[in-house]
């Protein structure tokens, strides 16, 4: 299968998964605190994706195991993991904070501002912006407006938690970026799940009460938010980030905002007012906007690379 559309397909596995996962959320917030429901889902994700890096050797040939790594990877390997565990920690407590006061359709979309920020913080980079980019700057602004600001003109507080989620959304994705062509793909979610857990596990026990109660409540959707959501669409992400764009993959990705919406009108029978609806598609066209000249931008920036790269070696 061609690189591109193996990225492709793996970056819209873990938006439909993503998508499907704010429900189970919704579910896991009426019983628990997000600290101690991301503990949950963190450790569950951390000990599938170990299963299937000792188990992996067995099916592949040559490949070593995360225990059997040089101490030089393994420094490296911890570095990635911690990183991207702390981002991840803080992005999913923002998001269940969010998910926990508001629809899963509206979280969804707002949650999908990453994808105009990611091309944002690039400018703080020195890369260089184009009008598109500020228009569709301006277009997520109108529809942040029109799905967050109620008529009295008000922001209720899980709007900016959903936000402040995006926000750190958008450095994750950049900090995979800069590591995911160093270590394994399958290492690196299984270490950014085991920070996150510790992360989480001190939140909870410093302000949290979980209960086997709440735990017996919640089985289904720690499951799905620990292997599927957790586990496996992380490691489809951090794979289909592998040098690729991450404006482009960012773009795919931010479909599980679409996801989340059916996955709450079919599950949870939430609805939108046409107002929140305008505001999605605002949002939705802004998504597309903004990455549209900064895919063809890098692409031509990665090829470039690649030409001095192999330049290099035949010289």
């Amino acid at each position: 299968m061609n690189r591109s559309i193996r990225q492709t397909v793996l970056a819209l596995l873990a938006a439909l998964i993503w998508g499907l996962g704010f429900s189970a959320q919704s579910v896991a917030s009426e019983h628990m605190g997000p600290f101690t429901f991301n503990m949950y889902r963190a450790a569950t994700g951390f000990l599938f994706l170990l299963l299937l890096d000792l188990a992996a050797p067995k099916v592949i040939r040559g490949r070593r195991n995360i225990f059997q790594l040089e101490r030089k990877k393994w420094k490296r390997l911890a570095a990635a993991g911690a990183c991207c565990g702390a981002a991840l920690f803080l992005a999913a407590f923002l998001q269940q904070l969010a998910i926990g006061d508001s629809a899963v359709g509206k979280v969804g979309f707002i949650t999908t501002m990453y994808i105009v920020i990611v091309p944002l913080i690039g400018l703080l980079r020195g890369k260089r912006s184009t009008a598109l980019l500020w228009t569709s700057v301006g277009v997520a602004a109108v529809g942040m407006y029109f799905l967050c600001v109620t008529e009295g003109f008000s922001v209720v507080r899980s709007d900016i938690y959903a936000f402040l989620c995006a926000v750190v959304y958008a450095l994750h994705i950049l900090i995979i970026d800069r590591f995911s062509a160093e270590v394994d793909g399958l290492e690196m979610s299984c270490c950014q799940f085991l920070m996150m857990a510790i992360l989480s596990a001190v939140g909870t026990l410093l302000f949290e009460r979980p209960t086997l109660h709440a735990l017996g409540l919640c089985a289904g959707p720690i499951l799905y938010a620990g292997v599927f959501a957790g586990g496996v669409a992380y490691t489809l992400q951090i794979l289909a980030q592998k040098d690729a764009n991450p404006t482009v993959i960012s773009l795919l990705l931010s479909l599980e905002s679409v996801f989340a919406a059916l996955g709450g009108a079919v599950l949870l029978k939430e609805r939108m007012s046409a107002r929140e609806l305008l505001g999605c598609g605002l949002m939705l066209a802004a998504v597309v906007l903004a990455q549209l000249p900064a895919a063809s931008g890098a692409s031509a920036e990665k090829r470039e690379e690649e030409e001095h790269r192999m330049e290099a070696e035949q010289r």
